[in-house]
């Protein structure tokens, strides 16, 4: 029996958008959302105002969040807080869409736990308030590092160092050439080449210094900060990548900030 042609163009047809098909579920199934990120930076005084701080984030705010189903939530001290007039803590935030953190203010008000094990914090008077101000800053992970991650580290808490670095930039333009140094560039897989143990990569989407990136990366102690930065610095593959016309200028301030984690912080 002679075969319809026409019968042969819609088997054709089919057989192509089947395998189209497959192709974009395939696709869907393995692409990994992109997560969001908030940093609350406490902004404090005096030592005072740490320890009631510290003792909110503790038995109260972190439980409280772990209750809506943030599992991990990491919080981390400003190496030389001691001696620094502006003293800080930061706590990390993630999550995998923008409407829990919309949502958070509200359930965390209305959460009895948290008002009763926090109330010498949220109820503290006017003038013994436990912190300066509170700077909140909202990311977007980097589309080639959509997602957070755990360090692996072998260090002790106390010597351990955290690399918060922020990357602004003099234009729109230039930040999204940064942007894209990062990610079609490959800057961020010569850091995992080097093992920098990065906790986030995330372009700010909302917060006091724009246009902005960040990034926190993690070593056991100073020295080995230092030794992985010498390797990232002196590597042909920075050499080649920091060289290309069209990097050039990308960065207008860099702040970097160590940190170092608290013993109740999940990274």
């Amino acid at each position: 029996m002679r075969t319809n042609k026409s019968t042969l163009i819609i088997l054709s047809i089919l057989v192509t958008l089947t395998f189209c098909f497959l192709n974009v579920t395939a696709e869907t199934r393995f692409k990994k959302t992109r997560y969001f990120y908030e940093i609350k930076v406490y902004h404090l005084k005096t030592q005072e105002q740490i320890n009631k701080t510290e003792q909110f984030l503790k038995t109260a705010y972190l439980p409280a969040l772990h209750r809506i189903g943030i599992s991990k939530v990491g919080v981390f001290k400003a190496i030389g807080n001691d001696t620094s007039l502006d003293k800080r803590i930061y706590v990390f935030i993630p999550s995998a869409s923008t409407e829990v953190f919309a949502k958070m203010d509200e359930q965390l008000f209305n959460d009895a736990q948290l008002q009763s094990d926090g109330a010498t914090y949220l109820n503290a008077a006017y003038n013994e308030a436990p912190y300066d101000r509170i700077e909140t800053i909202l990311l977007k992970a980097f589309i080639d590092r959509p997602e957070f991650a755990t360090p692996l580290l072998t260090s002790p808490l106390a010597e351990r160092v955290y690399e918060l670095r922020s990357y602004e930039s003099a234009t729109d333009y230039l930040y999204r050439q940064k942007v894209k140094m990062f990610n079609a560039g490959k800057e961020v897989d010569i850091f995992t080449k080097l093992n920098f143990n990065p906790v986030f990569y995330g372009e700010v989407i909302a917060g006091g210094r724009m246009p902005n990136l960040m990034y926190l990366t993690t070593f056991n102690n100073k020295a080995d900060r230092d030794e992985h930065w010498k390797q990232f610095g002196d590597g042909a593959d920075w050499k080649q990548l920091s060289a290309l016309p069209e990097y050039q200028n990308t960065i207008s301030k860099a702040d970097i900030t160590f940190l170092r984690p608290v013993e109740y912080s999940d990274f």
